[in-house]
């Protein structure tokens, strides 16, 4: 069975993912008039904010390319904002990037991690 393409499919595997990893998921979505993050989990008493980016082909380029600066700056403010909400600003916090590619056969997901991204 060939993995769905779409966004929301890919944070579904992305979770699962990270959850095999051994964070745990609070909150998924968080969205603001910003932006939205796609996930925030807890590693290890860590508060880590989650960007998954998904290509269906790598002929373009890896889609953690995608995180550009642009894009790390709306991710660090609206993480700001997640962090006021919650009551958590002197809360320890990183930023990491799950990148997802199809397999070659095309019937799963190829995950990379990067952790404390930026």
């Amino acid at each position: 069975m060939k993995p769905r393409l779409d966004a929301r499919a890919a944070e579904d595997a992305a979770a699962s993912f990270l959850e095999r990893q051994g964070y745990r998921i609070a909150q998924r979505n968080f969205a603001t008039r910003l932006g939205e993050i796609d996930i925030v989990a807890i590693d290890e008493g860590m508060v880590v904010f989650v960007e998954v980016k998904s290509r269906a082909s790598v002929d373009y380029g890896p889609p953690e390319v995608a995180v550009d600066r642009r894009k790390r700056a709306t991710l660090r403010r609206i993480a700001q904002l997640f962090l006021e909400r919650h009551g958590l600003l002197d809360t320890a916090c990183r930023f990491d990037v799950v990148a997802l590619t199809p397999t070659p056969d095309g019937n799963d997901w190829d995950f990379e991690l990067f952790q404390d991204a930026f």
